[in-house]
């Protein structure tokens, strides 16, 4: 078995009418839903829109420097992301096709190690 990261980047989503987010959540849901069932869920949610309320810590400088915010700025950040525990590469596929079709945005995979 091997566990992917299914993730969009919040800027991929899109403008929508109010009426057009809220009949996708439940399509979303169906999907969580099916994984779950599956036996391949290991966690799903949405990640808060405001990157201020972030919280950072980077090292790299050799002192521990932590803050509020993006460590760097940028134009792109997580929206939402699921963890698959899946059998194969091609299964994980699956799951990210069936997450972007529910979604109606596009999604990234990645194996995690």
């Amino acid at each position: 078995m091997a566990q992917y990261i299914i993730y969009f980047n919040q800027q991929w989503v899109g403008d929508h009418p109010e009426e057009w987010f809220a009949s996708r959540g439940p399509l979303a849901n169906a999907v969580v839903d099916e994984i779950k069932a599956a036996g391949a869920y290991v966690c799903a949610g949405g990640v808060d829109e405001d990157i201020d309320s972030a919280f950072s810590a980077d090292a790299t400088s050799g002192a521990l420097v932590t803050g509020t915010g993006s460590v760097a700025p940028g134009e792109q950040y997580i929206g939402g992301l699921t963890i698959v525990d899946v059998a194969d590469e091609e299964e994980a596929k699956m799951w990210a096709g069936k997450i972007a079709e529910a979604c109606g945005w596009p999604q990234q995979m990645r194996r995690l190690f």
